[in-house]
């Protein structure tokens, strides 16, 4: 981005001594004061320091008050004399000063946004199977788990995004970034401290005849307590991701110039989608690792016993938040040549609203406690900014529910394996996720959007993933399952008639805690080896799978006695597969196409100084009525869905075979829901915006400002408009 400068000077605001210094006078032969008398309030002139001697030039901050007595405007300048050289407290060498520019910092910040979407978006919802899997949990815990993040982020937001503002941004955002990396540590922590992860296939259980004594010989409880491990990690992901989408976006905005803030935002949270992207690819490939490294073991990816390593992946982004905090603790409060865009912002503000007027039109505004009440006050007047976030938190249950349990869906409508449906997921949400994003950034910026065209685009969005929410009408049939979707003979039982045991494999005492599925050359999935009446003997065809013959339950075929059945799942025949996915990516992209046009306009509908604090609200609100409730009841709706649960000696475990029907159903009601108030808020919105002319105390006033003026504005054409 470049910088407008002098040379190699930034922009500055000399005090009335400098005026003449190194003989440099900018100031309109008009109004040039003579030597003594104070400058006038619109002059605005160039210094010759250098950007890094913060002994000679100030860092000054430009804001206009009305007088209610006399109605005119007045401009300050207010010295603050903060370094701008980027290092670390005195150790500030001149080599680092290549990244102190908007590029750098953007750098560093989408590496951070990068690694917490790859770990709270990507892995969490990767692993969400196998740690239900490994620690006994149900869909509904492992939902509590995935919101935890968004509560510890609600507890802090207002703190973070109050405070922060008016403080060391990068700081704050450094040593947050730092805690998340503590956070992807602690979330590992229970592979090192629950024990081996060791499954007995012994052949006495698992075929006909089984071995009643040998089912819950090994049998491992109080694993779900490791629940509270995984929130506390969360939480720590929670804490330290809060100044990241509040502050960090505030900082790049106040350091670039406003008509090209989109675009840096829109890179900013491509990086955060393509995060998850790869946290699904990357945790889907770790997921084809056994999970006790460096030991052989007899279970395959295909087998629901199967865990992969899904603690791998925590340990990498773990240690890469870690180094990513330390440069941008470096990072100075203003980036050099800010100053100019400070200017550029206020100047605009003028153009667009009389906004100046009161306790907020002061500088200082928003540093201390007493002005919270009045911050949130003012907020709560601007009535596009509410619907604004309320139509945040209705995206945001969708993205967080079905973020979570998107790969768990597909992995039961077209019987995948967990590496499998965690890989495909990936592979839907790079192009639209990530192109969503950016598109976003890039059409309010090339398209010139203003004012209530940002909300209809925003509409516009919403209403055609609503349309393509619809596609979950649809279904992939369920793979039939002896006893518990289909009778022995192969007809369908009625729903909630769960019979295991049947004439053919009623000698074989099998038990329900081993759950290793088999497919029939009937085309018919059972239980076990036991269920399906197979004996011990077996032989390995030409692709490596296990072929038992001679099971009892499985019909007999004319030229070779009675049926075999394969190790692992039936493969699914949905012929709707194609048209599922290309929906899917369709409402995943058009979800994310508006999340940058709704951001800008949330930017553009507040005071200057109050924008990190809106921000903070605005999540407040999205993750108390989105990200927390939305895998929760997500999780909640899917356990519905269950038709056989897993029995561990008597205890009920995880879900072990969804109705494919009722997910669909129940995940098509949840998505009407949400889209459709989505589609109301932002239509309202667009009804009570009104323009400049319209706006009574310019509150309402809102959406990207006119700041889209052309780069090659003059510095007496920004003193004019001062």
């Amino acid at each position: 981005m470049p910088l407008h400068q002098l040379g190699d000077k930034p922009l500055t605001f000399p005090s009335p001594n400098s005026a003449m210094e190194n003989g440099l006078d900018h100031t309109p032969p008009s109004r040039r004061a003579s030597p003594g008398t104070p400058l006038s309030p619109g002059s605005l002139r160039s210094a010759a320091h250098s950007p890094l001697d913060t002994s000679k030039q100030p860092l000054c901050q430009l804001w206009a008050e009305k007088s209610g007595a006399r109605g005119t405007h007045e401009v300050r300048y207010v010295s603050a004399g903060q370094s701008v050289a980027c290092g670390w407290w005195a150790f500030t060498p001149p080599c680092l000063q290549v990244l102190n520019t908007p590029k750098g910092i953007l750098f560093f910040l989408c590496a951070a946004a990068f690694l917490q979407g790859m770990t709270v978006n990507g892995f969490i919802n990767t692993v969400i199977t196998s740690l239900e899997r490994r620690y006994d949990l149900h869909s509904y815990q492992s939902g509590l788990i995935a919101s935890s993040y968004d509560i510890a982020a609600c507890l802090c937001l207002t703190f973070v995004s109050y405070f922060g503002g008016s403080g060391h941004k990068p700081r704050w955002l450094g040593w947050g970034v730092l805690l998340m990396g503590m956070g992807s540590l602690v979330f590992a922590l229970p592979h090192f401290t629950a024990g081996r992860y060791e499954v007995e296939l012994d052949a006495g259980v698992r075929t006909c005849p089984a071995n009643p004594s040998a089912a819950c010989a090994d049998s491992t409880s109080g694993l779900s307590r490791y629940q509270l491990v995984f929130m506390l990690g969360q939480f720590l992901h929670g804490v330290g991701a809060t100044p990241l989408y509040t502050l960090g976006v505030t900082y790049l905005d106040e350091n670039v110039k406003s008509s090209c803030s989109p675009v840096y935002i829109a890179i900013f949270y491509t990086a955060a989608i393509l995060g998850p992207a790869a946290g699904y690819l990357i945790g889907g490939a770790l997921l084809n690792i056994y999970t006790e490294m460096g030991r052989r073991t007899e279970l395959t990816t295909e087998s629901p016993l199967w865990v992969g390593a899904w603690w791998v992946g925590f340990l990498g982004s773990g240690a890469a938040a870690i180094f990513t905090a330390v440069p941008i603790l470096g990072y100075p409060r203003q980036l050099p040549g800010s100053q100019r865009y400070a200017v550029m912002r206020a100047a605009e503000m003028h153009q667009l609203k009389d906004s100046s007027r009161g306790e907020a039109s002061n500088p200082d505004f928003g540093k201390t406690i007493r002005d919270l009440p009045l911050s949130i006050w003012l907020l709560l007047k601007n009535p596009t900014f509410i619907l604004l976030c309320l139509a945040g938190a209705t995206e945001a249950t969708l993205i967080t529910g079905m973020s979570t349990f998107s790969p768990k869906f597909l992995e039961s409508q077209f019987s995948l394996s967990a590496s499998e449906a965690a890989t495909l997921f990936g592979y839907l949400v790079v192009p639209a996720g990530g192109g969503g994003t950016f598109l976003g950034g890039f059409f309010v910026n090339k398209l010139r959007l203003r004012g209530s065209a940002v909300i209809k685009f925003c509409l516009f969005c919403t209403v055609v993933s609503l349309l393509g929410i619809l596609v979950f009408s649809l279904h992939c049939p369920s793979v039939p399952m002896a006893g518990v979707t289909a009778s022995y003979g192969g007809s369908l039982l009625p729903e909630g008639h769960l019979n295991l045991t049947a004439p053919c494999n009623a000698a074989c005492s099998c038990q329900p805690e081993h759950y290793s599925p088999v497919c029939g050359s009937d085309g018919l999935m059972y239980f076990s080896l036991c269920h399906a009446g197979c004996p011990a003997a077996t032989e390995t065809n030409v692709d490596g799978q296990k072929v038992y013959r001679d099971c009892s339950c499985v019909p007999q075929n004319l030229s070779s006695g009675f049926g075999h059945a394969t190790a692992g799942k039936c493969t699914s025949t949905c012929q709707r597969k194609p048209l599922l996915l290309v929906f899917i990516f369709v409402v995943i992209f058009f979800t994310f196409l508006s999340s940058i046009p709704a951001l800008t306009a949330t930017l553009r509908c507040v005071r200057d100084p109050q924008r990190s604090f809106a921000l903070g609200i605005q999540w407040i609100v999205v993750r108390i009525l989105g990200g927390i409730p939305g895998p929760i009841a997500f999780g909640w709706v899917i356990d519905k869905a269950c038709l056989l649960w897993q029995d561990q000696c008597g205890q009920q475990g995880s879900c072990l075979v969804y109705q494919n029907s009722a997910m669909s159903r129940y995940i098509l009601i949840m998505g009407l829901l949400y889209k459709v108030l989505g589609v109301l808020f932002f239509a309202i919105a667009c009804f009570l915006y009104k323009p400049l002319s319209e706006s009574s105390d310019g509150l309402e006033t809102c959406l990207p400002s006119q700041s889209s003026a052309p780069d090659s504005a003059t510095d007496s054409q920004l003193q004019s408009s001062v």
